[in-house]
């Protein structure tokens, strides 16, 4: 173990190949820092109790070989570089465990895997990242017609080989700040795609996240999501003790293009910009528990999106849409159980809403059922209803499907020229439940 003061003896420690360096001082550099593979670098609280901080002046910060390392410290570089990144030369089969633990970063985490990783194992624990911009990046999943951005933190096994696999177990990552979002998504895990390199998540848990991709409106083809579990990523328990905002154009909140076996919201989940889902599933999910309101306040911006995979259970309190084109609840795929102890509620007309990379004019229906959509079970304990011009509470298209239909509230469309169900057969369905 040694002990460093300024940069000279931090770049001394790493020449003379120590391997458990303890910064002692907060220090400011003019070039990353490279880690060797088996390095432990950690920070001591000063004399005040604060963690020393590694400032970066103009360029990435903490760079791994491989195997490393790194726990309290606060590590700053400009939002848009890395505050800790894996070399791109980093391609040995076994890269060993990446070990974060007590951190804060200005600038992304990002844990990029490349050809030739066929083995790594990352843990992070209480991390939070004030500020990144990772729009810049072009390393970014594609399907359904959109482009997805990295996250602040940013975990990827970008390996096209199958047998490539990176295993995890992530507590308590935050994310930004109220009204000072991270730009980009807020916390992305993704596999190579459907076929590649996959990621195995065995917990991953965090408390709050606020993300914007400054989109500028018209964009169709680019989203961001503040928890995105995209393709080749298997989560076994995702737990989000904090609540999740996002604020801009096409800035899903809750997004999933992989699979998930339990989901548990424990606080909101909000949606401020045009085309923001609440919560969107194009994956696999077994059990998916929102505990309290999903809110949508943009134009186009829905609720509750199944348009893609399936959805077993599926729990909420309140859903509520605030704006013209945004459904509260709108279901392509099979869906097992879906629960609503509150109500669901839109305040909109028609207006623009992203669907599959193109904008699309939806009315605010408070239910949809698209064709193929197919419902076993819906119980809502509270209303159903409307409030915008022309807009019908309850829509099933043909070759949709709803088998058991609880309702104990009442099922209300409140204004001009609004109707409460689409057809005959739809409001057949619903008073004879």
């Amino acid at each position: 173990m040694i002990n460093v003061t300024n940069a000279k003896e931090l770049f001394s420690a790493l020449a003379n190949q120590e391997k458990d360096i303890v910064i002692t001082r907060s220090m400011t550099l003019a070039q990353p820092v490279l880690l060797p593979s088996g390095i432990h670098l950690r920070g001591k609280a000063q004399e005040n109790g604060t963690l020393p901080s590694l400032f970066f002046s103009h360029t990435n910060g903490l760079i791994l070989s491989g195997a490393s390392k790194l726990t309290d410290l606060q590590i700053i570089s400009l939002q848009n570089q890395k505050a800790i990144s894996i070399s791109s030369q980093a391609n040995q089969a076994d890269m060993g465990e990446i070990y974060l633990e007590n951190l804060q970063t200005d600038g992304q985490v990002s844990l990029i895997y490349r050809s030739g990783v066929k083995k790594a194992k990352v843990f992070a624990k209480n991390i939070h990242i004030n500020s990144s911009d990772t729009r810049s990046y072009l390393e970014q999943p594609q399907k359904y017609g959109v482009n997805v951005l990295q996250g602040a933190f940013t975990l990827y096994n970008f390996n096209p080989d199958s047998d490539s696999l990176v295993t995890a177990e992530l507590h308590n990552l935050s994310i930004g700040r109220p009204n000072h979002p991270a730009i980009g998504s807020g916390v992305f895990i993704s596999g190579f795609g459907d076929h590649g390199g996959q990621v195995d998540v065995n917990y991953l848990s965090t408390g709050n996240i606020y993300s914007s991709g400054l989109l500028p409106q018209g964009v169709a083809t680019l989203i961001t999501g503040g928890m995105f579990i995209v393709f080749g990523t298997h989560v076994k328990k995702l737990v989000q003790h904090g609540e999740t905002v996002t604020y801009g154009v096409n800035d899903m909140v809750l997004d999933t293009w992989g699979t998930v076996d339990e989901w548990i919201v424990e606080n909101e989940t909000t949606s401020y910009g045009q085309s923001g889902v609440g919560f969107v599933n194009f994956g696999q999910v077994k059990h998916f528990k929102a505990q309290k309101p999903v809110s949508t306040y943009g134009v186009g911006a829905r609720a509750y999106n199944q348009y893609d995979g399936s959805l077993e259970k599926g729990e909420f309190t309140d859903l509520t849409t605030y704006n013209d084109g945004a459904v509260a609840i709108q279901i392509s795929k099979k869906v097992g159980s879906l629960t609503v102890s509150g109500n669901i509620r839109t305040y909109g007309s028609l207006g623009q809403s992203l669907v599959k990379g193109v904008n699309v004019d939806l009315p605010a229906y408070a239910v949809s059922l698209k064709e193929g959509g197919a419902l076993q079970s819906l119980k809502v304990s509270g209303n159903i209803e409307t409030h915008g011009d022309k807009v019908v509470t309850i829509t099933m298209e043909e070759g949709s499907k709803l088998d058991q239909i609880v309702v104990k509230g009442e099922i209300l469309a409140h204004s001009q020229q609004a109707q409460v169900f689409d057809s005959d057969k739809t409001k057949a369905l619903f008073k004879n439940s």
